[in-house]
């Protein structure tokens, strides 16, 4: 399935390919003591969409191949955290 996901920093999003692998990582709450926590791992870039307005400082959107379950993981995440990527 495809998933389509934010990612906090958009420089990162302009380095990907379709084709890459990628881990996601959310970002961990320092305040509640919580870790930074991998979400997906190796999950393939589908397509990487043109920024609508880069202006508006909300990261950027990348496509990706994961299954099903580790979709709704990925929806979870990104609605109360910041996701990140680092290249596999």
């Amino acid at each position: 399935m495809t998933a389509p996901v934010r990612i906090a920093d958009a420089a990162t999003v302009r380095l990907l390919r379709p084709g890459d692998r990628v881990d996601v990582i959310a970002a961990g709450d320092e305040a509640n003591g919580a870790a930074a926590q991998v979400i997906a791992r190796g999950a393939r870039v589908a397509a990487v969409p043109e920024p609508l307005d880069e202006s508006a400082g909300s990261g950027a959107l990348v496509v990706l191949r994961v299954p099903r379950s580790t979709a709704a993981r990925l929806v979870g995440a990104s609605a109360t955290a910041h996701l990140a990527v680092t290249l596999c």
